[in-house]
């Protein structure tokens, strides 16, 4: 059987390798500059993985809201979407309770080794993040959540960029260097996006 190559087709591959190198260059960064000892440290040593992982997802999430009527010329977009957002549910549930394993389930040292202002940040970014699956398993059941789903993304949205500012203040391999730039960049655009997509997009609708 022959495959021909179409335009469609290149321009999928091409999606496809930007979403793996967005996603995998901070995540091979963090591998890079990470000691790695199978031991008890283990837990403090993956936790990080799943937090730029999550956000990394979040990311491209915030751009397919963006440019969803064109990609969904070339990928399965609901599906990619469903996917990506279970892997981010998992992430998020990970992320923490690593951290809590590695600290002894001591929010104390949590706040004495990182410092208020990140942890605190990290932890309003989760409660707005999660959120999304909690409203989204209840808006079946209950139409008040239903009626209000576009408030719930919005919040979750404003989770995901507060993310951003609690990884540049703790993260180790994003205070410095090429990797703080692009995570700076994943930022500033995700804010364009959402922007876009709850703001501008919803009027042109309309119209």
């Amino acid at each position: 059987m022959q495959y021909h190559i179409t335009k469609a087709n290149i321009i999928t591959t091409l999606i496809t390798l930007f979403a793996a190198t967005a996603v995998l260059y901070p995540l091979s960064v963090r591998f890079q500059a990470t000691q790695w000892a199978f031991d008890s440290h283990l837990p403090m040593m993956l936790f990080p993985f799943f937090g730029l992982l999550a956000a990394s997802l979040l990311w491209l999430h915030s751009l397919m809201g963006a440019f969803e009527n064109w990609l969904r010329k070339y990928i399965p977009f609901d599906i990619t979407v469903n996917v990506t957002a279970l892997i981010i549910l998992i992430s998020l549930i990970l992320h923490p309770l690593l951290l809590l394993i590695g600290m002894q389930f001591s929010m104390k040292n949590i706040y004495l080794y990182y410092g208020t202002i990140p942890v605190t940040l990290g932890i309003i970014s989760w409660l707005l993040l999660i959120s999304y699956d909690v409203v989204k398993a209840l808006k079946r059941k209950f139409q008040f959540f239903s009626k209000h789903w576009n408030a719930v993304l919005i919040i979750s949205n404003i989770g995901f960029l507060l993310s951003f500012f609690h990884a540049l203040k703790i993260g180790s391999t994003l205070q410095s260097g090429p990797t703080r730039v692009v995570w700076i960049f994943y930022g500033i655009t995700a804010f364009l996006c959402i922007a876009y997509t709850y703001a501008v997009k919803p009027f042109f609708i309309k119209k």
